[in-house]
């Protein structure tokens, strides 16, 4: 179960770093990344940052652009939260395929 500081941490996360990647896919016109879930371990040392990206064939290799600058996403994040959080979390971004598991039902359920 997550604790009330965990889940105000996360929400704080998601917020931050939802802002970062509006800001770096501005760049990319007809991409978009967006940080559907946070969840930061009991310790507050990890987070696993869950994003879905539109367009979905794309989103591997987004993935892997994103691990690859990991280390300058998070230093973006602790400029943003350096005056609530004393250490900012490692992150570990993961692919949310949740919007392709129901789209995929869907067109399941129609035929």
């Amino acid at each position: 179960m997550e604790s009330t500081r965990q889940a105000k941490i996360a929400r704080l996360l998601q917020k931050e770093l939802s802002e970062i990647f509006r800001q770096q896919t501005a760049k990319t016109h007809g991409t978009i990344v967006s940080v559907s879930a946070v969840r930061v371990s009991p310790d507050l040392s990890i987070a696993k940052v869950y994003l879905s990206v539109f367009p979905s064939d794309k989103a591997q290799e987004i993935l892997e652009n994103i691990k690859r600058t990991s280390k300058t996403v998070r230093y973006d994040l602790a400029q943003k939260v350096r005056f609530q959080l004393r250490k900012t979390p490692e992150l570990a971004f993961y692919l949310d395929d949740t919007l392709d598991y129901l789209e995929n039902i869907d067109h399941l359920l129609q035929k």
